[in-house]
């Protein structure tokens, strides 16, 4: 059962009630460094739901297992955690490169927008790449954190995020428009989906892409590719030895990444 006092203790964020901004970075900080972005968190063997999922079953995987998910459950339970807050809260939808090849809709990745104060926020719990550890706000200045520094520049289709760290030149994490979206905009995702799993000759069936925040960046694992963002800075290395695999797959579950 959905419940805001258990999923403000899994996040380490109890008694963290208020709706402003300082509460609302600790909320998205401590979100993505205690809960997984984890594509096998959910079978898609037993059925593909983005549309219509229940939010008391995936709290229960997502936040009190502790197991997480993808965007769409993520920032879906976060969405509700906001706006039970008393956040003025709104879905947006976004879509990346390889969204955009896989599935030729702009309604790919979920998030959700903020407004507080008069200034509209950014706020995402679920992509599973170097992002904003805290809310971006929507602004047309650069903003730093962490030592990646994010701009939103503007686009004949939207808004293009983009990222840069010390050592990167600018690159584009997704784009999206500031519509607000209703669950039931992801239905074509949700459909294109079902026909990729019922593909019988799908090659990509033990697909590993998962990821979290941790103290001074972010660790993700997708397939054989490990990335670090330390302090904004990127490393990659591919992982040949199937230990290591499994064993790095484990500890960035769990979160045990000292």
């Amino acid at each position: 059962m959905f419940d805001v006092e258990e999923y403000l203790r899994r996040i380490g964020c109890a008694g963290e009630t208020a709706a402003d901004i300082a509460t609302l970075r600790r909320l998205q900080r401590n979100h993505l460094m205690a809960v997984p972005y984890n594509s096998a968190a959910y079978d898609l063997a037993d059925g593909v739901q983005i549309v219509d999922l229940d939010d008391d079953e995936i709290f229960e995987t997502s936040i009190v297992q502790g197991r997480g998910g993808a965007c769409y459950h993520l920032n879906r339970l976060f969405h509700r955690l906001l706006r039970e807050l008393g956040y003025d809260v709104a879905l947006l939808a976004g879509v990346t490169a390889e969204g955009r090849d896989n599935f030729g809709t702009d309604i790919e990745h979920m998030f959700n927008r903020v407004l507080l104060d008069g200034s509209a926020w950014l706020t995402d719990v679920g992509y599973p790449g170097p992002t904003y550890v805290e809310p971006l706000l929507v602004t047309d200045a650069v903003q730093s954190q962490y030592g990646s520094r994010f701009r939103l520049v503007p686009r004949e289709d939207g808004t293009a995020l983009q990222r840069r760290g010390p050592a990167t030149r600018w690159s584009v994490v997704y784009t999206f428009t500031l519509e607000p979206r209703r669950w039931s905009d992801w239905k074509e995702l949700e459909d294109d989906f079902r026909r990729i799993v019922a593909d019988a000759g799908r090659t990509d069936t033990r697909e590993v892409l998962c990821g979290r925040a941790v103290a001074d960046g972010q660790v993700f694992l997708r397939q054989r590719r490990f990335l670090t963002v330390r302090d904004g800075r990127e490393q990659v290395r591919t992982i040949v030895d199937d230990d290591e695999h499994r064993a790095l797959l484990a500890r960035i579950l769990s979160g045990d990444m000292d």
